[in-house]
């Protein structure tokens, strides 16, 4: 038995395929040119874009690049033309726009003059890992930032390519588990606060599987949470995994990951000292948090979950 697919369908991802030849273009002709390596450059747009999808008070990214710029900054604060294009004029009121394609203009609407402005500020700090992580932070003044967008170059990288986007659930479909939307509920050990989460209940041990590509920015014991694993992709969000009852062998932190990839089992660690265990029923804690560039903030992973769960059943009965 065969499954169509709507056209709407895959029209769209032909389309977004598309967009990722392009950016990866845009990517490789900056990076011939001030030699900055691709993967910076992508894991700056990606954070920026992203950052902007988050954001009420910030224009939504609608070309290839996500990076913005205010005009004061592009052509100058003390330029009495805000939308200025000129390179001369704009460098006489220390505007940081530039021509980046050569057409004699620093379009603040250009692709490559967007990209190429912003490389060529990194640049004068050098093309090495460390200088780069010095210009980021002295653009953003934010060390989250900067650690952020170091952890997606280091992912794209890694795996060579954008299309990072696929998801996996976070325990095999095989396997015996139950889970409701829980996020918001009040909980009282160590005081009252809410579930900022969904917890996942199945048997001691289950495995428990990298639900993004991503990073792991950390590892280790809390006392609410027990054995967790905090995992950072593409698009800011943070992947929270708790109450585990131990961690894949060699997991580290700063390691690569990709959906699907072991990194531990569920248990009923937490609620006390290092070690504490069986306070309650076996489950998997799973939290997602969404960093905007000032803040982050917790947010509902039910409906998430129940997508990559519909996704990854589709995706199985097409292998038969």
């Amino acid at each position: 038995m065969t499954t169509s697919i709507p056209i709407n369908k895959v029209h769209a991802q032909t389309e977004q395929t598309d967009v990722y030849a392009k950016r990866m273009e845009l990517y490789k002709k900056v990076e011939a040119v001030t030699h900055i390596p691709w993967f910076y450059l992508a894991a700056i747009d990606q954070y920026e874009r992203t950052v902007r999808a988050s954001r009420r008070d910030l224009p939504k990214a609608t070309g290839l690049t996500g990076i913005y710029f205010r005009e004061d900054q592009w052509s100058g604060a003390l330029n009495p033309n805000k939308k200025d294009e000129n390179p001369l004029s704009i460098q006489f009121f220390n505007g940081m726009g530039l021509d980046g394609n050569g057409d004699g203009k620093a379009s603040i609407t250009d692709d490559e003059d967007v990209l190429y402005t912003f490389a060529t500020n990194v640049l004068s700090y050098g093309t090495d890992h460390d200088n780069i992580k010095i210009a980021l932070w002295d653009y953003y003044k934010r060390d989250k930032t900067v650690g952020i967008i170091i952890g997606k170059a280091k992912i794209y990288h890694h795996f060579g390519h954008l299309n990072l986007d696929s998801h996996a659930f976070p325990v095999p479909l095989r396997s015996n588990y139950s889970y409701k939307n829980t996020w918001g509920d009040a909980r009282g050990w160590g005081g009252r606060r809410i579930h900022e989460g969904t917890d996942i209940f199945a048997n001691y041990g289950v495995p428990v599987r990298a639900t993004s590509y991503g990073i792991i920015e950390m590892k280790g014991w809390n006392r609410y949470g027990g054995w967790r694993i905090g995992i950072r992709d593409i698009n800011n969000n943070y992947h929270y995994f708790a109450h585990l009852s131990g961690f894949a062998k060699d997991l580290r932190v700063g390691q690569v990951v990709e959906p699907g990839m072991l990194i531990g089992g569920v248990g009923s660690s937490g609620y006390g000292p290092p070690g504490t265990s069986g306070k309650f029923p076996p489950h998997l804690h799973y939290g997602m948090y969404k960093d905007n560039g000032v803040t982050e903030w917790s947010y509902d992973p039910f409906p998430h979950l129940r997508l990559w769960e519909r996704q990854e059943r589709q995706n199985a009965k097409k292998k038969r």
